[in-house]
């Protein structure tokens, strides 16, 4: 992953959710702003991998409740050399996975029961790989601070109606009805293009952990096909938690673009299989 690309983007972010603190109330709006986004990151940094994975109804298992799967992450993240993170299971027949955690000392990864029904072990393995990578490379608190951030931006910005007459606001209501449409989405493109490199690169090192590219990259295929056609109820209600998935839950985009929270599925595969032949 380009940590000096994603902290340029954070930073952008930042400045965005700023600047419209200041144009809503000026020097006090902005400070305000500043400090909403530090109790917002502060929040997020210790309860947002128990606030998603509640979200997802997800439950703790041991080894004694999967021994194969549990063995298989272990072993993983012995590979890794981190901490055995905490492992879940997710009701959902939609196969799919993701990560969560502050850091790899407290970190969980989470699988749903079609994952393990629909893929075989090797493929299983590459998608838990993936996982492990985004936690070893810490995207995991990446992707909080900045999905935090794209929704504090949504919520500042729809404030802009009814504050659009303070005489600190140099732009006016049109302006500030501009701004409410136009703040949230440069901010969700900000977090699509963060959430598309860490992809790239947890896929990577992914294949790197479980030993085999083409694993996960037979996985990504399967997932893929099986998102488009098995909905993922949770997700639906929860969109801003889409990133979060190995596969866009929410039925993906098949290239990549400016709108997709995810790479292509396709450029994704194909980078893994020239891993391979490498």
């Amino acid at each position: 992953m380009n940590y000096a690309k994603t902290a340029v983007l954070l930073a952008a972010m930042t400045a965005l959710f700023l600047g419209i603190g200041f144009m809503l109330g000026g020097e006090a709006g902005m400070a305000i702003a500043l400090a909403i986004a530090v109790a917002m990151n502060a929040f997020a940094y210790w309860n947002s991998d128990k606030m998603v994975l509640r979200m997802y109804g997800a439950r703790e298992i041991g080894p004694k409740d999967s021994p194969n799967f549990y063995a298989m992450i272990k072993s993983l993240a012995q590979n890794a050399k981190m901490p055995m993170p905490k492992v879940y299971l997710i009701d959902n027949d939609q196969p799919n996975a993701f990560a969560t955690g502050r850091n790899p000392e407290n970190a969980a990864v989470a699988a749903t029961s079609g994952l393990l029904r629909r893929l075989n072990g090797q493929e299983v393995a590459g998608v838990m790989a993936h996982e492990l990578a985004h936690v070893q490379n810490r995207d995991t608190l990446t992707m909080t601070i900045t999905a935090t951030l794209a929704g504090a931006i949504s919520m500042l910005a729809n404030f802009a109606l009814f504050f659009g007459g303070n005489r600190n606001n140099p732009l006016g209501i049109v302006g500030s009805l501009a701004m409410m449409f136009l703040a949230p989405m440069a901010a969700g493109l900000v977090q699509m293009a963060i959430s598309r490199s860490r992809e790239y690169e947890a896929d990577r090192l992914g294949a790197e952990l479980c030993g085999n590219p083409l694993w996960l990259a037979s996985a990504l295929e399967k997932i893929d096909r099986s998102a488009q056609n098995i909905d993922n109820v949770q997700a639906e209600r929860n969109p801003a938690t889409a990133h979060m998935f190995i596969i866009n839950p929410l039925h993906a985009h098949k290239i990549d673009n400016l709108f997709s929270t995810h790479p292509s599925t396709a450029n994704r595969v194909a980078r893994l299989r020239a891993m391979a032949a490498a």
